[in-house]
């Protein structure tokens, strides 16, 4: 058998012809129906879910790095829909369902792991909000539970049941959680996309915004001008930078975020553990690595430089979890931009410009949102403007209106 897998190896016709995944760089033309701009996750889903199920191909997506080089691979690849509103319930839920199906979607493998999450409560108001979070998960779509400390150590037996001197009260349990391969997901849909006559144009950054009486009809790049009908901003940590081209001012403040992760040891830690408490998660990737995220840095930045003084906070209290992993060696440390909104949720839909869509303000949870984004932002745009039912309630209008959709505390480890 080996002998006949060289011989097929080295066979010079070789019978199935290699495809690359991604076209060769092209010129960009003068004129698309819609331009993307942002080639991370959800710049390409929209893409991959208009050329797919709208049949919108003259679409151009400009990135002015490298395909899913931004926050998509600046991230942890958490997925989870264990929110505190009905609204980033309903929405989150129904991106985790699209994730399941992903791999087959695209017949390319997301390596996507559903191994749950656990989150730690040490108080009784931590208590009293996790059974409000269970009953609205439940309610809409979602899958979370209240766990007592004996199932928490049946789950993750080495977890210290009292890191810090704070006692582990109860557990919200998410069955749902999960993680995916990142970059997988980014060139899963840019492949889908591109195959249909999407075209994507890396080191393409957009310079400026032309709107003429309210409404955008092109955008200046480092590489020429290009006329549009749409506009789809989906840019992450500068979005606000790339809206105030556009003549208009977003709710958002950005913030930098860190994290970092071990060299491989051995599988010992299946579900996603989170302490708000102590602004610590950890997670265990197929690979062996221990992943350590935790809350953004507490002053705005446009930057994604790693600290010191963030490195030593965070494994400090990850240690107080998990006292066993003290003599494990850091392999590296990393930083993403969040733009964080007053109320924790993203910003979704239109924005005072004609045609000009807004995907925006996702904080901590862009990742887990990419699919829903995408396939929601490619509705809208291929509706002409018309706010799909799951999106409304991310409006930007709902600053004016105080109708805000609090977050807030929402995250694996609070901000």
């Amino acid at each position: 058998m080996p002998f006949s897998l060289l011989k097929y190896g080295l066979n010079s016709d070789f019978p199935y012809e290699k495809h690359a995944d991604l076209p060769s760089p092209s010129a960009l033309k003068s004129h698309y129906d819609v331009v993307i701009i942002g080639g991370g996750g959800h710049g390409v889903a929209t893409a991959y879910y208009l050329a797919k199920y709208h049949g919108i191909t003259n679409v151009a997506v400009l990135e002015k790095g490298y395909l899913g080089g931004g926050n998509t691979a600046r991230n942890t690849a958490v997925i989870r829909s264990n929110y505190l509103t009905p609204e980033g319930v309903k929405f989150y839920t129904e991106s985790v369902k699209l994730f399941k199906e992903l791999s087959n979607e695209f017949d390319f493998n997301i390596m996507y792991s559903q191994r749950g999450q656990l989150t730690l409560a040490h108080t009784d108001a931590a208590i009293r909000g996790f059974r409000q979070r269970v009953a609205i998960n439940k309610h809409f779509g979602g899958q979370s539970e209240l766990i007592d400390p004996q199932q928490i150590r049946e789950l993750v037996p080495s977890l210290n049941m009292n890191p810090a001197d704070m006692p582990v009260l109860a557990g919200l349990w998410h069955t749902d959680g999960a993680t995916a391969r990142h970059d997988a997901v980014a060139w899963g849909y840019a492949k889908g996309a591109t195959s249909r006559g999407v075209e994507l144009h890396q080191l393409t950054e957009v310079t400026d915004v032309v709107v003429q009486q309210g409404k955008v009809t092109a955008v200046q790049t480092n590489r020429g001008k290009i006329s549009c009908g749409a506009v789809v901003q989906a840019v992450s940590g500068h979005s606000s930078i790339l809206a105030a081209k556009a003549g208009f001012k977003l709710p958002i403040t950005t913030y930098p975020l860190q994290a970092m992760v071990t060299l491989p040891v051995k599988p010992f830690l299946d579900p996603m553990v989170s302490s708000p408490s102590l602004h610590c998660y950890v997670q265990q990737t197929s690979r062996g690595e221990l992943v350590f995220g935790g809350g953004s840095d507490p002053y705005p930045l446009y930057s994604t430089r790693s600290t010191m003084d963030l490195k030593e906070g965070l494994l400090a209290n990850a240690v107080e979890l998990f006292p066993a992993i003290a003599q494990m060696r850091l392999m590296r440390q990393w930083g993403g931009l969040t733009d964080m909104t007053s109320d924790y949720s993203p910003v979704m839909g239109l924005s005072p410009v004609e045609n000009y869509y807004l995907d925006a303000g996702w904080g901590t949870w862009g990742f887990k949102a990419t699919p829903i984004c995408g396939k929601t932002m490619a509705q809208l745009v291929a509706d002409n403007g018309k706010v799909p039912a799951l999106i409304k309630p991310f409006s930007m209008e709902r600053f004016y209106r105080f109708a805000q959709v609090n977050e807030m505390g929402a995250t694996a480890a609070s901000h």
